[in-house]
């Protein structure tokens, strides 16, 4: 039975070149791409991309639809469906225009990828992310034994999210040098620092407590003062591993070098939780729980919109739409207190002169008067 078909790795190679240096797509979405094609592929038993015909991109999505879950033993979700099928019609499209595609691909053969309108809405759907409150990551970051070097990194680690929001992809590659105690922040150099879209900003410490600022300083200061780690050392260092006298692996404190990936901060943080007797919260939340504390504290647009910028957000709708969504909760507490609060009614002459303002943007000028 055939496993893969030659051609159609060539220009599969070719279109995975195309997306990452002309389109400049990720390593991530560039894999995920690959991940749909050998569904795909596997489904049509390897048949060549020239002989692709609208009727396979049917039964492909047939063929999907019934699929399994690896992870929840449940069907395919309408998201992962709409994913799927989305970088296959891409693709399509793209090699209906390459040489010796364009007279055996048709460009609107594509789009039988497409779902019904219902199902995509269903895998588009913006949905309520759980997220932990400040006080919960308190209690997370409070339960945290701090005896050896690495619980105390751990330690830090949480509590320096908790301070800036920071991604776990720009913690695990941040340096020493970017920390300013003095000023309260750190400088997320997208130069060395792997930041959200290459972004660079400076993030100030963020009030969730005194006390959790001084974890991170301290830790700050054991690496700079007590290690004398310079300015180009890790701020949050690799473990160390090496082969004991029983030659099996054991934990042997911090390595002078930063981590391959972020996938241990999410250990760090899935084993902070459970110990503190609390559901596992990934460190991509806690820009939720930081948007809900500036829905709270911030009184001017001014001051939400530095909140914002703090996160890395170009605008304050980023952080409105993507993190500042009301919780199930709250939105019942404020749609029943609607009724029960006494409003002043605004006066007329409130109204006119607001009506007025609008129209007339410069002091002074009088309605319909020439300028």
């Amino acid at each position: 039975m055939a496993t893969h078909n030659a051609n159609n790795e060539r220009i599969k190679r070719q279109y995975f070149a195309y997306l990452k240096e002309a389109r400049r797509y990720s390593e991530e979405t560039v894999d995920a791409v690959a991940k749909s094609l050998a569904r795909f592929e596997a489904a049509n038993k390897y048949r060549d991309f020239k002989a692709f015909h609208y009727e396979q991109a049917i039964a492909f999505k047939r063929h999907l639809a019934e699929q399994n879950s690896a992870v929840s033993g449940m069907k395919l979700s309408k998201a992962t469906l709409h994913a799927t099928l989305t970088h296959l019609k891409r693709f399509f499209q793209w090699v209906s225009m390459q040489p010796g595609f364009k007279a055996h691909v048709r460009f609107f053969g594509a789009e039988y990828f497409n779902l019904s309108e219902n199902e995509t809405r269903i895998a588009t759907a913006r949905r309520h992310k759980a997220f932990p409150t400040v006080e919960q990551v308190r209690h997370a970051i409070a339960c945290m034994p701090a005896v050896s070097d690495i619980e105390r990194r751990d330690r830090a680690l949480v509590a320096c999210t908790l301070l800036t929001g920071a991604r776990d992809s720009a913690l695990a590659s941040m340096c020493l040098k970017h920390v300013d105690l003095v000023g309260n922040c750190i400088h997320q150099d997208a130069r060395e620092v792997r930041t959200k879209f290459r972004k660079t900003f400076d993030t100030y410490f963020l009030p969730v407590g005194n006390d959790v600022r001084q974890i991170f300083a301290e830790w700050v200061t054991l690496l700079r003062r007590d290690k004398l780690w310079g300015n180009d050392d890790p701020l949050f260092p690799a473990t160390e591993i090496v082969v004991g006298a029983d030659r099996r692996f054991q934990v042997a404190g911090l390595k002078r070098v930063h981590w391959n990936s972020a996938a241990p901060i999410r250990t760090i943080f899935r084993h902070a939780f459970e110990a503190a007797g609390l559901p596992y919260f990934n460190p991509h939340s806690l820009p939720s729980t930081l948007a809900h504390l500036a829905e709270t504290l911030c009184q001017s647009p001014e001051e939400f919109k530095a909140f914002s910028q703090n996160l890395g957000h170009e605008g304050v709708l980023t952080t409105f739409n993507s993190y500042g969504q009301v919780a199930s909760h709250r939105q019942r507490e404020l749609i029943l207190n609607l009724g029960q609060q006494p409003r002043r009614q605004p006066e007329a002459d409130e109204i006119a002169e607001a009506v007025f303002r609008r129209l007339n943007p410069q002091p002074g000028a009088l309605p319909g008067a020439a300028t």
